[in-house]
């Protein structure tokens, strides 16, 4: 296997119009199957991160390679390939999913606009095989988002994200709106996601960008903290956890009760 990152960030800055820099001198790595967790408070530049990371911003500064390629998202051809590479979990299961679409066509869509099938019955079958990979019945195909529970229409939404056989799944907040004990299931979900590509050339790496600690420390292997839109800590999980050399990583692990110890 190459030792070439998957996503690679470097010198990464962004400013909004008329307000400071949101991001500087952002730089990381994603190794093929190492998760990372991207963490900080609200307004530490998560959600920027996220939208350079998506392509769907350019960065003021720096650049973003995906496979040694510079991410241009000005070029639709190259973005489209892009797409087929990385894909996304956003927070909200009740907003993410349209409700006038059964879930089969719902899992589909990526298929269908990234031109990766045309023929009914090869879409039908990776529509099947996403939905049996994230815990649910053949019969969810003919149903629709409302008949579903929060924990359920995320695994819908992380069945659509699948279905394309991503290199990278960009989780967004994606068990912030659920209860305890389905955010539990669905990191563990997402674990199992990337274990079930393990032994294959092409490994699923999650990138969990959340304020919870606790997440990241159950599914991550590394994790980077933002403060302020620049990186203050990054490195292995247990270390970072164990022995935290920024006072604002310590802050963010004084305020999580009972985190777990990898």
């Amino acid at each position: 296997m190459s030792t070439q990152p998957l996503l690679e960030a470097q010198d990464l800055g962004y400013s909004y119009r008329n307000r400071g820099p949101a991001l500087a001198d952002v730089s990381f790595a994603i190794d093929a199957g190492v998760n990372l967790g991207i963490v900080g408070e609200s307004g530490a530049g998560k959600t920027t991160l996220l939208r350079l990371m998506l392509g769907l911003a350019r960065p003021s500064t720096g650049r973003i390679l995906s496979n040694g390629i510079t991410l241009d998202p000005g070029n639709r051809t190259a973005l489209r390939e892009y797409r087929r590479f990385t894909q996304a979990v956003f927070q909200d299961p009740y907003s993410s999913l349209d409700p006038r679409q059964n879930v089969g066509r719902i899992v589909a869509e990526p298929l269908r606009s990234l031109r990766l099938e045309t023929g009914r019955e090869a879409i039908a079958a990776r529509v099947q095989r996403a939905l049996d990979a994230v815990g649910l019945s053949p019969d969810a195909t003919e149903r629709y988002p409302h008949e579903f529970s929060g924990g359920q229409r995320q695994r819908i939404a992380i069945a659509r994200a699948i279905v394309p056989n991503p290199r990278i799944l960009l989780a967004d907040e994606p068990v912030s709106a659920l209860d305890v004990s389905t955010r539990v299931r669905i990191i563990d979900l997402l674990a199992e996601l990337g274990h079930k590509h393990a032994g294959s050339p092409d490994p699923l790496t999650v990138v969990l960008v959340s304020h919870d600690l606790s997440a990241v420390a159950a599914l991550c292997e590394r994790m980077l903290v933002l403060e302020r839109g620049r990186i203050v800590e990054q490195g292995d999980t247990g270390t970072v956890i164990a022995h935290p050399d920024h006072p604002y990583t310590r802050r963010l692990l004084d305020s999580v009760p009972r985190l777990p110890r990898r």
